[in-house]
């Protein structure tokens, strides 16, 4: 009776984990986690799971709600938080795609009270570091963007980025739910119609390419219809930095579609519960 609750306490800790991460990408719910008073210090914790891909998720919850510059002084200043980081950059046992992750996370909260100028530099200087520690990696890694027919609430984003994580070679993305577009990085190596067959699997959804013409005008194009063999994610995602990135200046327009901040609430709530009472793993 004892071992299995213990058995069952494994997928428990992952299920919520990758659920205040999915809360943490939608940026209308980023200051009401950093506020809640269990969901900043749980993900902390998690940064000390044996389980890799714990620790991983609660990295890209982190990444998103730093993202949020108003949650960064609260976040640095959070009892264990940087010193968490660092521990995960320097286990040797941590992958390497994770560690990246984590130095990333680490860098944006210290840079969190410099000035605008100092910022630039400090961005510049750890892209530098970044490709610098990826070598020749980050050539190796392209940029797609995709307007996806149906994707225009959250469960759909949801099924997007199941769909997303299962294709080996998907290093990262981005939603722009108010334009259905997804932004997704992924190694050069990985044909761009891997996702429009992973993405039409999901029966809801069907994508295309957006492409810019030689004027510089954005044109769809429509993928061949024969579907392409996926080679599925068995791994945690590569992490690389995306620094040409074009979701910058989007990022004002992502979406209110969907979202739900009171549902999110009563989520965060459930989510705190379950936090305080799995502390003693």
């Amino acid at each position: 009776e004892k071992m299995n609750s213990a058995m069952s306490e494994e997928p428990d800790a992952l299920s919520v984990v990758n659920q205040l991460r999915d809360l943490a990408a939608d940026p209308l719910n980023r200051r009401a986690i950093v506020q809640d008073q269990g969901c900043l210090p749980g993900l902390i914790l998690f940064l000390d799971h044996p389980n890799p891909p714990v620790v991983h998720s609660a990295l890209l919850a982190l990444r998103y709600l730093a993202e949020c510059r108003a949650n960064r002084e609260k976040m640095k200043s959070e009892l264990g938080m940087m010193l968490s980081l660092q521990n995960v950059i320097q286990k040797t046992t941590t992958p390497g795609e994770t560690k990246l992750l984590a130095s990333e996370v680490y860098d944006i909260l210290q840079s969190s009270n410099m000035s605008d100028m100092d910022n630039v530099n400090e961005m510049n200087y750890r892209r530098r570091k970044a490709q610098f520690f990826l070598g020749s990696t980050n050539k190796r890694a392209k940029t797609v963007v995709l307007h996806i027919d149906g994707l225009d609430d959250s469960s759909r984003r949801n099924l997007c980025e199941e769909a997303l994580l299962k294709i080996k070679g998907v290093i990262s993305f981005t939603f722009q739910m108010a334009v259905q577009r997804c932004v997704v990085r992924i190694r050069s190596d990985l044909k761009a119609e891997a996702l429009a067959t992973a993405i039409a699997s999901t029966k809801v959804m069907k994508a295309q390419q957006v492409v810019k013409s030689e004027s510089g005008e954005e044109m769809l194009v429509p993928f061949q219809d024969t579907p392409v063999e996926v080679e599925q994610n068995t791994d945690l995602p590569e992490y690389l930095p995306e620094d040409e990135s074009p979701t910058k200046e989007q990022d004002k327009a992502v979406s209110r579609v969907g979202s739900h901040p009171e549902g999110a609430a009563s989520w965060l709530s459930t989510a705190a519960n379950f936090l305080s009472r799995s502390f003693y793993w």
